[in-house]
């Protein structure tokens, strides 16, 4: 039976006492992530590896021993990792340079249509031990329970019809490479559906935003009244369970947020606000009045879903199956401190938010929300 948000979370703090009290531990910070290498060297097969999350997969990796080959188009950051190396071609249609070869694990980062699985899975479907696909929250057709649970629906061809030329929505996409890595590897396939990815090298600038906004300081428009939960994962968080997964061959589908127990959005604020030393207040405006006024939730004021309907369990998730699978949180204060140390080294150019609302549109919705 769906349970509802106290009973979840009466639930997830029963569960952190019970393994605090078995000696267990809920990892919640970066020094809690294991760092012994792993019995033997994997080969590891990166799709992608040069965008955000694979850099840190590579760091990672390579720290504990492993061997690291990469296949892309040679395009994005082609100088990183000069040393590895790397495959050149197209996920869409040129994948010559995987044949013949074999790899214990591939990280399926780019995967952005089911022909790019098709594909590759015709090649290395025989040549490699376990497939770990990167998809995405965004698969759920319905995240009304609480709590939500990988078994929730998904979004397929028959719930999501597509008019003839149009492009498949996002989440449809990727729940179909999701079907192909399936198809292919079958229960060599694991999938793992982050959230949000934060971090330093966001380019998204989707959580960056809040720190950027709060280190400037004022009067910040806080959506809600705080109590709307948030679930996200830091790139790093993410990339390093990746290859923790790999070692492990661990089946499975799996959700990639955080933390075990969501933070109320108000948390997420005050605690961001706590790694600077700038002077700022929040106003926090009704839901209502903001999408009345078409404030985009997850967008102009990006992290921020309201929990209501559809979405009542976006940010609700039991992590309890990720957690023994081990996934680990470091800090919201080291994301942030880390993020705002990425976004000062930046060059001034890029130092223009590509997300959330401007200072013109804040202050004039903070006005006539005060004159209601």
């Amino acid at each position: 039976m769906p349970q509802d948000r106290r009973q979840f979370l009466a639930t997830t703090a029963s569960a952190a006492l019970g393994l605090s009290t078995l000696g267990g531990v809920i990892p919640t910070h970066a020094a809690a992530t294991p760092r012994a290498r792993p019995g033997s060297p994997l080969r590891i097969l990166i799709l992608g590896g040069t965008s955000f999350i694979g850099p840190y997969q590579v760091e990672y990796a390579l720290e504990r021993g492993h061997e690291i080959t990469l296949f892309n188009r040679g395009r994005t950051n082609p100088r990183l990792f000069r040393g590895l190396e790397t495959l050149i071609g197209d996920r869409a249609g040129d994948v010559r340079a995987l044949e013949g070869r074999q790899w214990d694990v591939v990280l399926d980062n780019s995967a952005q249509e089911p022909e790019w699985v098709e594909l590759t899975g015709r090649v290395l479907r025989d040549n490699v031990r376990r497939y770990i696909l990167v998809s995405t929250r965004s698969v759920y057709s319905d995240l009304s329970r609480v709590p939500s649970t990988a078994d929730a629906p998904v979004y397929t061809i028959e719930n999501t019809p597509v008019e003839p030329g149009q492009r498949r929505p996002y989440g449809l996409r990727k729940a179909l490479c999701e079907q192909a890595a399936r198809e292919a590897f079958g229960a060599r396939a694991t999938i793992v559906r982050p959230g949000l990815i934060i971090g330093p090298g966001d380019e998204t600038d989707r959580f960056t935003y809040w720190p950027v906004r709060i280190e400037r300081g004022g009067e910040v428009l806080a959506p809600g009244d705080g109590t709307d939960p948030v679930q996200i994962i830091d790139a790093r968080d993410l990339s390093e369970w990746m290859i923790r997964l790999a070692e492990n061959d661990t089946p499975g589908t799996f959700n990639a947020v955080g933390p075990f127990i969501p933070r109320p959005f108000d948390e997420l604020l005050y605690g961001i606000r706590a790694v600077t030393t700038a002077e700022t207040s929040f106003t926090w405006v009704d839901t209502d009045w903001l999408l009345e006024r078409n404030v985009r939730p997850y967008s102009d004021l990006p992290v921020w879903m309201p929990a209501r309907g559809r979405n009542l369990g976006f940010a609700r998730f039991d992590l309890t199956p990720e957690i023994e699978a081990g996934l680990t949180f470091r800090s919201l204060a080291q994301t942030t401190a880390d993020t705002l140390a990425w976004w000062h080294e930046q060059p001034k150019e890029r130092q223009v938010l590509k997300t959330g609302l401007d200072a013109a549109r804040e202050a004039e919705l903070l006005a006539a929300y005060r004159r209601r």
